[in-house]
C-alpha cells in the first residue's frame, strides 16, 4: 500500500502520505478508506500529501470518476492536497476542478507551508496511525 496515515491531535488535522508509484485503483481505494480515519480522529482538516509520489499512473477518467464521488470529509473542513512535482499537480488540479461541486474547500498546492496557511496552523506534529489491513 503506498500511503500511510498519521494525525495531528493538537490541530486535530488527518494527514495521509503518499509515496512511490501510486495507480488508480489506489488512490480510490484511500478516498474509500480515509471516511474512517475521519471518523476514528474526528480532524478540523485534512492533508492529502503526494510529495513524495514517484509515478502517479491515474488516468483523466478516473480522476473524474473519483472527484464526483461523495467526500469522506465534511465540507465545512479545508482540505489540502500536497503536490511537489508539475505532473502530480497537475493530475491534482484536475481532481479540485473536477470536485469543485462536492469539494468546495479543496485546495491543491505544492509545500506543507502552504497547506499549514490553509489549515491555519504554525507547525504540525503528526504521531502514525495504524491502516487497517483488509481481510484475504
Amino acid at each position: 500500500m503506498p500511503y500511510r496515515f498519521d494525525f495531528d491531535p493538537t490541530n486535530r488535522i488527518l494527514r495521509c502520505r503518499f509515496s512511490g508509484h501510486v495507480t488508480g485503483d489506489e488512490f480510490g481505494d484511500y478516498l474509500q478508506v480515509v471516511g474512517e480515519y475521519v471518523v476514528r480522529t474526528r480532524p478540523r482538516g485534512g492533508v492529502t500529501d503526494l510529495s513524495a509520489v514517484t509515478s502517479f499512473d491515474v488516468t483523466l477518467e478516473k480522476i473524474q470518476a473519483l472527484a464526483n464521488r461523495p467526500p469522506a470529509v465534511p465540507l465545512k473542513h479545508p482540505r489540502v492536497i500536497v503536490a511537489s512535482s508539475d505532473h502530480v499537480f497537475g493530475l491534482a488540479r484536475m481532481f479540485e476542478i473536477e470536485a469543485e461541486g462536492t469539494r468546495p474547500n479543496l485546495h491543491v498546492v505544492r509545500t506543507l507551508r502552504e497547506a499549514r496557511a490553509i489549515l491555519g496552523v504554525q507547525e504540525l506534529h503528526f504521531e502514525p496511525i495504524q491502516t487497517k489491513k483488509k481481510p484475504c
